[in-house]
């Protein structure tokens, strides 16, 4: 019995191990997973870009290039900012590379041009960055999720915080004249003003803009505050023409979280301490999950985290979890889409990420303050609005009747 107990052990550990092998084989044969990626390599937002990337690529080598057992290969593409150039390289990386995936893009006018071609070729796709409202909002399409934030997600609690928190009865806004700029401002407006705000003067800036002097001149001067939309070059110039102007001890400056984001808070100086801002994340975030993720990154890189790396690390975590959730596989296209809808990390950097059911995380929001800290500028964070949907407090549905916010909507009633 003793020997037949033995040889049945082995008969098992021989079986365990050819099923191993065989399993191991099946991966192998079936190829490397591939992911297609888009980023802003060159342009105005080129750090953002590169950050977005460092991101998703830290994840993925923690991982070992491999996700469920098979080899993950990334081809990296520079869309340089441009919707053509990004149609192009999207193409090509369906086309030609014949990816499973397709990641990436930061413009709002990029992600709504790719995605006619996304639908038409039913590709799975995911945006860790771009906050276009529309795409998990009227224009939910198919094929697409958001694994970072929309617009409006970040400005709707902070327009509640600028009323009833910092007391502000006034608000004169200036953001970019496009999609982006103008979601988060029509966010901050309609969320303030519910909350007993008035939006007294609303000014746009072209994306080619070179001098802020002629917009910061018009600002009206019986305001509480002002809200700047920006992000990249244009932070760095408004800030510039914000110390110059004499403003700063005299107007309170608040602002879209992309505006102080890390990737251009080392540019910035003394003018940018007191901005008063929003967004999912922050580097000074104390939690140990992001203890480790900047400790990693910063060793990596050197330089600081920042949303755009961190929403790509944690959107590549999302990913892994969807990809593994099918088994690694693949190219069962509506199931891998269903688990990227469905996918919930409880141990993100920014930390717990769960999908809605229109493809947009419910996640943390986090209200920063510009800071000097050990001779460095950080985004320290003073409040935490937890698991705040798209949608914020208001009914989707109702929500959804509404226009997207956009250059006219909301109207300027108190101008």
């Amino acid at each position: 019995m003793a020997r037949e107990g033995t040889s049945m052990r082995r008969l098992t550990a021989v079986t365990i191990a050819a099923i191993t092998l065989l399993a191991a084989g099946a991966a192998f044969a079936q190829g490397p997973i591939k992911i297609g990626f888009l980023a802003p390599l060159s342009g105005a937002i080129a750090q953002a870009g590169k950050d977005m990337y460092s991101g998703c690529e830290l994840f993925w080598e923690e991982s070992g290039w491999q996700i469920a057992g098979r080899k993950l290969e990334v081809i990296l593409e520079d869309n340089e900012g441009i919707p053509a150039t990004a149609l192009t390289r999207l193409r090509k990386l369906v086309e030609t590379d014949h990816v499973h995936m397709a990641g990436g893009v930061i413009l709002s006018n990029v992600a709504y041009a790719l995605v006619p071609y996304i639908e038409a070729q039913g590709i799975p796709s995911f945006y860790p960055i771009n906050s276009a409202d529309d795409l998990t909002q009227r224009k939910r399409p198919k094929w697409l999720v958001r694994t970072g934030f929309a617009a409006s997600q970040y400005m709707h609690p902070f327009g509640e915080y600028a009323a009833k928190v910092l007391g502000y009865k006034k608000v004169v806004t200036i953001g970019l004249d496009y999609a982006f700029g103008w979601e988060t401002v029509g966010a901050f407006q309609k969320s303030f003003e519910d909350n007993g705000g008035q939006v007294i003067q609303k000014l746009w800036t072209p994306l080619n803009i070179q001098d802020y002097g002629p917009y910061v001149a018009q600002i009206k001067r019986d305001t509480s505050a002002v809200f700047i939309n920006g992000l990249g070059r244009w932070t760095v110039l408004f800030a510039k023409e914000w110390a110059a102007s004499g403003l700063k001890d005299k107007i309170p400056l608040i602002a879209g979280g992309t505006y102080s984001d890390e990737h251009v808070l080392p540019q910035l100086g003394d003018e940018s301490i007191g901005v008063i801002s929003a967004h999912n994340y922050s580097a000074a975030l104390d939690t140990p999950e992001n203890r480790r993720f900047r400790a990693a990154y910063e060793k990596k890189y050197n330089r600081s985290t920042s949303v755009y790396s961190e929403n790509c690390y944690s959107g590549a975590q999302l990913v892994s979890a969807a990809i593994k959730a099918v088994n690694g596989k693949v190219e069962d296209r509506a199931a891998l889409m269903n688990a990227l809808r469905t996918a919930e990390i409880k141990d993100a950097p920014r930390g717990p990420i769960k999908m809605d059911a229109y493809g947009n995380p419910i996640q943390n929001i986090y209200v920063r303050k510009v800071e000097r800290v050990n001779g460095k500028l950080q985004n320290t964070v003073i409040y935490t609005y937890p698991a705040v949907s798209q949608f914020w407090k208001y009914n989707p549905e109702e929500f959804l009747k509404q226009p997207v916010y956009s250059r006219d909507f909301p109207s300027c009633r108190y101008c």
